[in-house]
Order: structure tokens, then C-alpha cells, then sequence
């Protein structure tokens, strides 16, 4: 960078919303590249920036009293708004309006990530929880202390998550499901079907193409009339993008309510950026939009938006972003990992027997590995990580037997 640079940038003032994972590592990569100006993060929560991925699991059971990320904010010139809540953005005036007055900016990084989806009807009921934040991890734990039968409405990533802390904590669990199995929205019917037994193996009962006609206090009740007692509700059915705010923005918002970014991470606005759950962005490895509500989006995407806003001065991007996205998950006993993006692959293949404790599934395109699942195989994981990244061709009869390493079934080219 050169020194005319660094002077101009002293005077710029990027302001970004939102102080979870995407947040905090789009004010860090700033510094870490350089940014001389001044960085302003603003969250809505009065809690110390956290992580959010122990909530489901060492901080709801007790084992971790929080989660802050290890930032010495104050060190890098990082100005931290805690518990403010943003009202919306005059693009015109470059400010941001807040519960605590307006705030201008030189560059905006919108980063405020994803709200959960709550069950119609069932807000302000007695003993209904979301789990999302801090507080809700905090609210839920003396429920967990009281062993008391629990129903988890929603048999996803969140809802598997937070059975298995349940039934560690010796509560009886019950998971309801509107679909036919488990994560029926994130995997095909045949990946995800040998799922299906690993609730009732870690003691947790699971009852699908069971819809949720209203909640009482105690009580779950059925469509079909079946009451399920209940201590205390679990809603896990999903989230969306936290965008709401954004309204008469200008900032285009797409159809699931996510904000278009381009492939920099450029919102339709100039000077702002998104980044995180709250964005889609097009992929040219998959030729569509992906919206990625994963931890790994949020750690990978702020380096691309600080590299973007650094070149602001020359009105050209440097850095595109086309990721292989990445996410796991923790679930009754098992250590589950997925990259990649299936939805485009013309073949399956599985390495492992999947009523077995491990295996792990292929997605390939005219030969090219593009996603995988891992089952308690993350060498399978890593390597094929790699392979994705580097468009490799499978040998399948290689690819098939779990004792091959998965990179040796890759073709020579």
C-alpha cells in the first residue's frame, strides 16, 4: 500500500453492524491488512462479541460460563457500540440510524447475521425457548438442570444439536419433525434416512410427519390430536436472514430475504458491503447463488470484504469470493462434517456402510468432486476439501472402499 493510501484511508470511517463471527473478523482483517481509518463495530447485544457455536453445547450444559472472542478491540483501534440497536440505513446521508442517534460512515459492512424462525403461535407462551444467543443459552440451562421432559420442534442441524445436550443432561427428549426425516431440508432422503436411528440409539424419541397444531403451557399438541407433555419447548426450525431493518434501504434483498451481494461482497449500494448470514452471494464454482448460514462463512468471508475495502481507493475490487463452503455439527456422539454444495451433482457414492459408526458420502459433477459428507471420517473431510478446491476427477471404484485415502482416488489429468 502506498503512503498516499495510507493517508487517505486515516480519514475514512468503516462502521460495521452486527458483532458476531462475521462482524468481529471483518473489524480484525481490517487491521490485520492495514486499514489506517477508523473502524466502529455495533452490536445489539450488551454482551462481549461471543461465538456462538458452544452454545448449543458447553455453555447450555454448564461447562463454559461464556464465549467472548479472544479480540483486544481496545489494541487495535476498534471501537466497540454494545446493546445499540440499528434502525436502518440513508445511503444518501451515509448514516446509519440508531437507538443512540446517527452514525456516519465512509463505508458500511452489513454483517448482521440471521434471526430464528419462531413457531406462529407459540410466541410469549410459558416455557418456549429459541436458541440463538447468549441469553438463551442462559435461560435454558436451569431447564436442563431440571431434567424435565422436553419437545424440540424441529429435527435440523440445531434440533439434533440440542437434543443431544438434553439427553446428556439425563431429560427426556421428544423431537418433532413436519417432514419425513431429519434435516430433510439440508440432505437428500437417502443420506439422511440412516439418521433417523441415531436418535432413538442415544435415547431420544423422534416422531416425523408430525405437525405442531398449538402449544399450550405443559403441552405440546399434535395435528393429528397427540398431546406430548412438556416442561419446557424447544423451537429449532430454522432461521433467517436478519435484514428486516433494511427496509427502504435501497440495498436490494432477494426473495429468501437475504441481501444480493456481487462477487466481491458488494451490496447494490456503493460503499456497502455484506457479509455472513445475512447475505447471498453468486458462485462461479456452482453457477448459482448460495446463502450459507455456517459458522466457516462467517470466518472466510470478512478477509474478502477487508481486502474489497482497503482497494476502495482505486474503485476496483481485488478479491473475489467463491468459497467451498464448510459447516459441522456435534449429534449423538458423532462428529458430522459437510463441504461443498450438492444440488448440482449428477452421482453419489458412498465410502462406508452408513448404519456403521462412520462413512461418508460423494457428490460428484461429470466426475469432479463438489460436496461431501463425513460421518466421523475427517480425513475423508479434509482431503476432500482439498480435492473440491482443485476441481479433481474421482476414480469411483477407488472412491468407494473407505481404506483408500480419498486423494489417492483422484485422477491423473
Amino acid at each position: 500500500m502506498s503512503e498516499q493510501q495510507k493517508t487517505a484511508q486515516t480519514d475514512r470511517r468503516v462502521v460495521v453492524v452486527g458483532a458476531g463471527m462475521a462482524g468481529v473478523q471483518t473489524a480484525v482483517a481490517l487491521r490485520e491488512q492495514g486499514f489506517t481509518g477508523s473502524v466502529t463495530l455495533i452490536g445489539a447485544e450488551p454482551h462481549q462479541p461471543y461465538d456462538r457455536p458452544p452454545l448449543s453445547k458447553a455453555i447450555l450444559l454448564g461447562k463454559a460460563e461464556g464465549s467472548a472472542f479472544e479480540v483486544d478491540f481496545e489494541a487495535l483501534g476498534i471501537e466497540l457500540r454494545l446493546g445499540c440497536e440499528v434502525q436502518g440505513v440513508r445511503p444518501l446521508e451515509h448514516e446509519l440510524d440508531t437507538e443512540a442517534g446517527a452514525v456516519p460512515y465512509d463505508v458500511l459492512v452489513i454483517a448482521s447475521g440471521a434471526e430464528p424462525i419462531t413457531l406462529p403461535g407459540a410466541e410469549g407462551v410459558a416455557g418456549v425457548h429459541l436458541l440463538r444467543t447468549l441469553d438463551d443459552a442462559a435461560r435454558l440451562r436451569p431447564v436442563l438442570a431440571e431434567q424435565d421432559d422436553i419437545v424440540v420442534v424441529g429435527a435440523g442441524w440445531i434440533g439434533a444439536e440440542f437434543a443431544t445436550a438434553a439427553r446428556e443432561a439425563d431429560c427426556t427428549v421428544t423431537v418433532v419433525e413436519a417432514a419425513d426425516r431429519p434435516l430433510a431440508g439440508a440432505l437428500p432422503a437417502e443420506v439422511a434416512a440412516p439418521m433417523t436411528h441415531w436418535y432413538a440409539e442415544y435415547g431420544v424419541e423422534l416422531l416425523t410427519h408430525a405437525r405442531v397444531a398449538r402449544i399450550e403451557p405443559g403441552t405440546v399438541i399434535l395435528a393429528d390430536g397427540r398431546e406430548l407433555p412438556a416442561g419446557a419447548v424447544v423451537v429449532g426450525i430454522g432461521a433467517r436472514p436478519a435484514t428486516g431493518w433494511l427496509a427502504g434501504s435501497g440495498i436490494a434483498i432477494g426473495p429468501d430475504g437475504a441481501i444480493t451481494a456481487d462477487q466481491y461482497l458488494r451490496t447494490s449500494l456503493p460503499d456497502v458491503y455484506a457479509v455472513g448470514d445475512c447475505a447471498s452471494f453468486p458462485s462461479r464454482r456452482y453457477g448459482e447463488r448460495l446463502l450459507v448460514h455456517h459458522w466457516d462463512n462467517a470466518l472466510q468471508g470478512p478477509r474478502t470484504v477487508a481486502a474489497n475495502v482497503i482497494a476502495g481507493d482505486l474503485r476496483e475490487p481485488v478479491e473475489i469470493y467463491d468459497p467451498v463452503p464448510y459447516f459441522w455439527s456435534e449429534q449423538f456422539g458423532r462428529f458430522v462434517q459437510y463441504a461443498g454444495h450438492h444440488a448440482t451433482a449428477d452421482t453419489m457414492v458412498r465410502r462406508g456402510d452408513p448404519a456403521g459408526p462412520t462413512w461418508t458420502v460423494l457428490w460428484l459433477r461429470e466426475g469432479a468432486l463438489v460436496a461431501l459428507l463425513a460421518v466421523g471420517r475427517a480425513r475423508d473431510l479434509a482431503q476432500g476439501r482439498k480435492l473440491i478446491l482443485s476441481g479433481a476427477r474421482l476414480d469411483p471404484d477407488l472412491a468407494i472402499d473407505p481404506s483408500v485415502p480419498l486423494k489417492t482416488a483422484a485422477r491423473a489429468e
